[in-house]
């Protein structure tokens, strides 16, 4: 089974597969996967607040590198990928309990680097939280 269908295999479940314990940790759940755009759904838990009450800014930002790399994972590519920087635009908040969608897309895809961007938005995607991009750079193994 290929690396696409290993995600599309749990489309409406958590993604208990991932080889990234950190992806584990942040327990996903897979709403949609075609190569190159991912989308996943996320509780916000109280241990990824910050003492104001919302989702801290580091957990958005860890949440749009991890689902990127998920995101490289689905082009099947014989290389590991690896993020060179990343740029993001906080908008809105979320609050525990509240359910949050991640939808990727790459921008641009060359033979060393790609270029992807995250949104993050709230569960009706009425509200965005954050936007990020990521440049990537591709290692031959």
């Amino acid at each position: 089974m290929d690396k696409l269908q290993i995600l599309k295999s749990f489309i409406g479940k958590e993604f208990t597969q991932s080889p990234s314990p950190f992806m584990k940790w942040l327990n996903p759940i897979v709403v949609s996967a075609e190569e190159g755009n991912i989308e996943f759904k996320y509780k916000v838990r109280e241990e990824w607040l910050n003492p104001m009450g919302n989702m801290h800014g580091g957990i958005t930002a860890a949440i749009i590198d991890d689902i990127i790399g998920a995101t490289m994972f689905s082009l099947n590519e014989n290389t590991f990928i690896v993020t060179i920087n990343n740029s993001i635009d906080y908008f809105s908040t979320a609050k525990e309990n509240d359910n949050i969608v991640a939808e990727t897309k790459i921008i641009k895809r060359g033979k060393q680097f790609v270029n992807a961007q995250c949104e993050i938005w709230n569960e009706d995607k009425s509200r965005l939280i954050a936007r990020g991009t990521s440049n990537l750079f591709k290692i031959n193994n």
